[in-house]
């Protein structure tokens, strides 16, 4: 029996070429199409800038690194964020050696929501609080005027992980990822734009992306837009001529940072499918109103997700109702070939790794605790057919009859 899965990557004769292309260049290391594919990127998104680097979780490490030379943010300091998401979010910040601190989501969206960030910061017995990292989750978007208001009112700043929102837009066609001081997204397999593992830093700011070059080739001294050495000439030279007679930029560091470049072959792979994006993003989002349209009348069981033509979905999200075991439909579904994912876990309560968390959050997250438990999604991707969203709806109806 075919299996009707979460996710779906399809390698054609126009990505086999862009691979091939690279082989015969010659140079698989970062060269023109990393620079090629940040140029196009930030232009898709609306920012200035954009630094591609090895995957999402290293473009929030790069990020909040760049953050805590830039900004002067201390070690151990706050960042409110989310405890409906992947584990990579709550993890940069640790290794970064900052705190997260997590508010509820909404449980239409799944995103942290500004009143509950205005109660956590009115209430505050102390300071600390740094930066506001909301994540776009499943496509859809945290509501940024309202944090950005509040940011700018507590002397906060923004960083949006809009990992899971290529091309979302708000009402005031902003995309995901162009709404804050800095922006993260993912290419990860699974993901609307799919490059196997990549991600890329989106900013406005010279200094930050000026930073962030840096600060994913191991802090290195290299920040010119061109290279100017073959003529003799470098910047950086001049400043540190003191350290060594024979200096050479490419192996002196004046930063602490990590190796977390990519390689030409994920940049060549994202940019056949950036010029794909908006058609794949409009078959998911016909795809997420059929199956609606399908189960709308097990509406009283399951919370159907929010439909708009402004959602970039990663894919079909549900949350049971009261009454029903997560476990048993999954395994229906599942025996009826329809591949199923359970929600992210309140990461503070029901993540092992963050179980020194436990005593502090426990009955303070709600609605993250009830996605954790009640939350699943099934594929919404572009390679899925009629037959095979027919297929889900009929495997819901004989469960939940």
């Amino acid at each position: 029996m075919k299996r009707v899965s979460v996710g779906d990557f399809r390698l054609g004769e126009e990505e086999k070429k862009a691979i091939m292309d690279v082989l015969d260049s010659g140079r698989i290391s970062e060269g023109p199409k990393v620079r090629e594919f940040e140029r196009e990127w930030a232009k898709f998104v609306g920012t200035k800038h954009a630094v591609l680097v090895s995957s999402g979780t290293a473009a929030i490490m790069c990020g909040l690194t760049a953050l805590k030379y830039y900004k002067n943010i201390e070690d151990c300091s706050k960042v409110i964020t989310s405890p409906t998401t992947y584990i990579a979010t709550s993890n940069a910040i640790v290794a970064s050696k900052l705190e997260p601190v997590y508010v509820d989501v909404d449980k239409e969206n799944f995103c942290i929501t500004a009143e509950n960030i205005k109660e956590l910061l009115e209430n505050a017995n102390q300071g600390g609080y740094s930066i506001i990292l909301p994540v776009h989750l499943m496509g859809y978007l945290s509501d940024m005027k309202k944090i950005n208001g509040l940011a700018k009112k507590y002397g906060l700043f923004t960083f949006e992980d809009a990992s899971q929102a290529h091309g979302t837009e708000n009402e005031d066609v902003k995309k995901a990822g162009s709404q804050s001081l800095l922006s993260s997204f993912s290419f990860y397999i699974a993901h609307n734009i799919q490059a196997g593992e990549m991600g890329v830093v989106n900013t406005d700011d010279y200094e930050i992306y000026r930073l962030i070059k840096k600060i994913k080739a191991n802090g290195r001294l290299c920040d010119c837009e061109v290279c100017t050495r073959n003529v003799g000439v470098c910047p950086g030279k001049e400043k540190y001529k003191n350290y060594l007679e024979d200096f050479d930029p490419r192996f002196t560091h004046d930063l602490i940072g990590y190796n977390f470049k990519t390689m030409e072959f994920q940049a060549a792979l994202g940019l056949v499918q950036l010029k794909k994006v908006h058609e794949i993003n409009r078959k998911r989002q016909e795809n997420v109103k059929y199956l609606n349209e399908g189960l709308e009348k097990y509406s009283d069981k399951l919370q159907l997700p929010f439909f708009s033509k402004k959602i970039s979905y990663l894919a079909y999200p549900l949350v049971l109702k009261k009454g029903i075991s997560r476990l048993k439909l999954r395994e229906g579904l599942e025996n009826c070939g329809i591949e199923t994912r359970s929600m992210f876990p309140c990461i503070p309560t029901q993540q092992p790794a963050y179980a020194y968390l436990r005593k502090m959050y426990e009955g303070k997250l709600p609605n993250a605790e009830y996605l954790g438990i009640k939350g699943l999604y099934v594929g919404c991707h572009q390679y899925l057919k009629q037959e095979d969203l027919d297929r889900v709806i009929k495997a819901f109806k004989k469960i939940l009859k």
